[in-house]
């Protein structure tokens, strides 16, 4: 049995290495559709200790990546948003990205009050409360992994629960994404069905067939030693503040108030940072990878969550596979109104629940499905769901602790 963390990290590393030396090949490219890459980040390093491969019982690595790379990913991935470009895009985009925010924020307590009506055992109490761990996939649903882990931790759901969640974060998100690809392959159908012009679709595309080639550049030492430094200063910067706010509300409201959490501002005040240096020169950094080196810690924090999971526990809650279902339809029945009444495309539809419910990873996915150039357009509204993932969440989980 593995127990040093040295070793432990660098077989974590390797596995990434492999999964993402993988993903575009062929044969493993098949494997992916049906077991998406961040279920198998996840999944691998849960078995190497089920499977008694390593020991974290006395590892330090979780304090070291809920620390240092859940800050550092909020800010980097909300760094590189383009505001004007997104602003761009068009009132309907806008309206049916934010419509996906609103679908999952009231979703959650509607699906959660449903479900307690015919197992009233599934509201759970204390930490245990299910809440505090369905707060955890409004992080996903609107933001992305960093988000999630960053309720993980804010309303400290046990691991042990965890696991049953991560499985219908999964499960029913590809399930309604199955559904957005099959309708991008009849768009012309369903846009006709909404009563939607989709001349504007082309457009858009002409527009944000160059982006990536616009703001990338050939990055030098200069580059990179600044984006480490900003990044560390603000990780810095977080904790700092995160503790004087944190300590005052404590003073105020007692040590078991929400806002009496250090960790919660450490989120909130690194989500603030990177949102306020994207209408600096900062957001330039995105032309280095800035939210490339988001993307790798959200990874590693993936990786490292995944060394504290029981995965027997995964199918020991099927309420909340029911909570998780109801949630989604409401989501989905909402954005179709929606759409109809303003005569949105049905890209729009798909790209703005993709950019809640998928993030980075799916998002651009489905964009290209209709167009490759439109993939840039998953990317922006995308990292959009990262800024408004922090707030979004904590919104919904305080609607979710009312109802319970």
């Amino acid at each position: 049995m593995i127990s040093d963390d040295r070793i432990i990290l660098g077989l974590l590393g390797a596995l990434l290495a492999f999964v993402f030396a993988t993903r575009d090949r062929p044969g493993w490219q098949r494997f992916y559709v049906f077991v998406p890459i961040i279920l198998v980040c996840y999944l691998v390093p849960s078995l190497f200790v089920t499977t008694g491969l390593i020991d974290t019982s006395e590892s330090q690595l979780w304090p070291v990546a809920k620390d240092y790379f859940l800050p550092a990913a909020l800010f980097l991935m909300t760094l590189s948003i383009d505001i004007k470009g997104i602003l761009g895009l068009g009132n309907k985009a806008i309206i049916m990205f934010l419509t996906a925010t609103v679908g999952i924020i009231l979703g959650g307590p509607l699906a959660l009050w449903i479900v307690a009506q015919f197992e009233p055992s599934v509201i759970g109490s204390g930490d245990t409360a299910a809440w505090r761990g369905l707060a955890t996939l409004a992080g996903s649903w609107i933001g992305g992994g960093a988000n999630q882990t960053a309720m993980l931790e804010v309303y400290g759901y046990p691991l042990e629960g965890f696991a049953a969640l991560l499985a219908v974060d999964i499960i029913v998100a590809e399930i309604w994404m199955i559904f957005l690809l099959y309708g991008a392959g009849a768009t012309e159908r369903v846009d006709r069905w909404l009563g939607a012009d989709s001349s504007s679709i082309a457009r858009l595309r002409d527009s944000m067939a160059d982006y990536s080639e616009r703001i990338e550049r050939v990055a030098k030492a200069n580059d990179y030693v600044l984006l480490f430094g900003a990044t560390m200063a603000v990780v810095g910067a977080s904790h700092l503040l995160g503790g004087w706010i944190g300590g005052w509300f404590a003073s105020m409201q007692g040590e078991d108030a929400t806002l009496a959490s250090e960790f919660f501002w450490v989120v909130v005040i690194s989500t603030t940072a990177g949102l306020a240096a994207s209408f600096t020169r900062a957001r330039e950094l995105e032309g280095v990878g800035a939210s490339k080196f988001g993307v790798l810690f959200i990874f590693l924090l993936v990786a490292i969550i995944g060394t504290r999971m029981d995965v027997t526990k995964i199918m020991d809650a099927p309420a909340f596979m029911a909570i998780g279902a109801i949630w989604m339809l409401f989501h989905i029945v909402l954005l179709l109104v929606v759409a109809k009444i303003i005569k949105a495309p049905f890209f729009f539809v798909a790209v703005g629940s993709k950019a809640n419910v998928g993030g980075a990873a799916s998002a651009p996915v489905v964009a290209a499905a209709f167009h490759p150039a439109l993939a840039p357009v998953g990317v922006l509204l995308a990292v959009l769901g990262y800024a408004l993932g922090t707030y979004g969440a904590i919104l919904c989980a305080q609607m979710m602790a009312a109802v319970s």
